[in-house]
């Protein structure tokens, strides 16, 4: 049997995502990005392609590498303006009942204690359908406006995001017990507080000695995905990502970084396909390839090439501005976004890159290439990458949106069911069910999450004396 493409839509709270200058494009609705109804209507959408899920990027800081300032980015609306991604996904919840929501988050920037109560929240409200893209911030910028002098180093934000998602782990699996909430009007007991405990965490970053102030949502501990194709990035993805999401240049690029995770997800103990890998593309597509080529054509046409500089700027933290159009790209050790500059110069042995490369190639879909054809073309293409990269699925980035996003649903989607390779109707109804199956709502049993189910059950409790009456406790409130 064929094995079956994950769909997720790739978007930003922001103008400009991927692809720069297109928001000019007569029909781009980028700018309603700060509007309800843009993501209502894109979640309605989706759910109508059977797509998997919205996977939602977010930034805390400007693309100021570029020139040394933060102008081109500002004109352009690279990234900036962006606003947060959390508080647009309980509007698309309530419009839809499949799409899943992979919403991003730093823990460089955020303690584990609130983020877990935020998630939780999302999960309770989405009905299980909430991911936590887990990243640890690239951009300068946010490290200074956040109170560093500088961003911290790319080895030190991932010992912290270790610390951080185990703190999280702890509150979501282990405070409460499953029967915790009882529910009990009767006796007036919502919650059983012998069920509840205490997490004690004391370790090199955080202090969180309480308990979670959530109840256990439908998945308890959200789905966890995470962006990392560096060495550090790849051992923390193959540790605690279940969605996995890369930018190769090329399928052959693909496959050296999702053979290398699942390599070491193995090595940890969980199975290779624990890890669903998702690769970023654009796609193009109309009813023929001619059409399609115009199109691609058009929007290029729309391009900006100080705003593709901008945004690889900040990416990769070098100023393309000082480099010569045809200077060949080299990759670099920084504290910025390893992967991307490594993905050009290191993943396709047989590929040099040029700065002007990178402008005419990289305009339209930014970090990741571009699929442009007629549904046939586009889904060989798409198939050629699942089968020879070794990879589960996409996230779907746009170059006009929603066009984009819609042409995928039209033409793109119907193909790929024709062919066996998307699914025709949801199963199960939370977001770990759709990478997994059904009924599989919980982390599996090989997660590092899963080591903290009941692993306070037999520890002090929030309280471990005998509970008042309910005679008692109405005698109290009438004196």
């Amino acid at each position: 049997m064929a094995k079956r493409i994950i769909l997720n839509a790739f978007d930003m709270t922001c103008v400009s995502h991927q692809s720069s200058g297109t928001w000019r494009h007569p029909e781009s609705q980028a700018h309603r990005y700060k509007d309800l109804e843009y993501w209502t209507e894109l979640a309605k959408t989706l759910e109508r392609g059977k797509f998997d899920s919205i996977f939602i990027a977010d930034v805390l800081g400007t693309y100021d590498v570029y020139r040394g300032t933060v102008a081109s980015a500002l004109r352009d609306a690279d990234q900036t303006p962006v606003n947060d991604p959390f508080f647009q996904v309980p509007a698309m919840a309530a419009v839809t009942k499949h799409l899943g929501f992979g919403v991003t988050s730093a823990t460089t920037y955020d303690q584990p204690f609130y983020l877990a109560r935020k998630f939780a929240t999302l999960d309770h409200l989405t009905k299980g359908r909430v991911a936590w893209n887990v990243v640890s911030s690239y951009l300068n910028s946010a490290a200074v406006n956040m109170g560093y002098d500088k961003q911290l180093a790319h080895g030190d934000r991932y010992e912290i995001a270790d610390e951080f998602i185990d703190v999280t782990y702890k509150l979501w699996e282990g405070s409460w017990e499953d029967d915790a909430v009882v529910f009990d009007k009767e006796r007036g007991v919502y919650t059983d507080p012998t069920k509840v405990h205490p997490i004690n965490h004391e370790g090199k970053y955080y202090k969180v000695p309480g308990i979670a102030i959530t109840e256990p949502s439908p998945q308890r501990t959200p789905v966890i995905f995470q962006a990392g194709a560096s060495p550090r990035g790849q051992q923390f993805a193959a540790k605690h990502g279940e969605g996995i999401f890369i930018s190769p240049a090329s399928a052959k690029g693909a496959r050296v970084v999702s053979d290398a995770i699942r390599d070491q997800a193995e090595a940890v103990g969980r199975a290779r396909e624990d890890v669903k890998i998702f690769a970023l593309v654009t796609v193009i597509v109309d009813e023929t390839d001619e059409k399609a080529q115009a199109k691609f054509q058009d929007y290029l046409s729309y391009a900006s090439p100080e705003g593709v500089l901008a945004l690889y700027g900040g990416w990769t933290g070098l100023d393309f501005s000082q480099f010569a159009p045809d200077q060949e790209l080299e990759a670099v050790d920084n504290d910025s976004l390893r992967s991307v500059l490594a993905s050009l110069t290191t993943l396709d042995p047989d590929r040099k890159w040029t700065v002007d490369d990178v402008v005419k190639q990289r305009a339209i879909g930014g970090m990741g290439p571009v699929i442009v054809g007629s549904p046939t073309t586009v889904a060989d293409e798409l198939e050629r990458w699942v089968d020879e990269g070794g990879i589960d699925g996409f996230n779907f980035a746009y170059a006009v949106t929603p066009g984009s996003f819609e042409d995928l649903v039209e033409y793109v989607v119907p193909e790929l069911q024709r062919r066996g390779r998307a699914q025709t109707e949801y199963t199960g109804s939370t977001l770990r069910e759709a990478l997994y199956g059904e009924g599989q709502t919980r982390v599996k049993d090989t997660h590092p999450a899963a080591q903290y189910r009941d692993a306070y059950k037999n520890a002090p409790s929030a309280f471990d004396g005998t509970l008042p009456s309910r005679f008692d406790q109405s005698e109290q409130l009438a004196h």
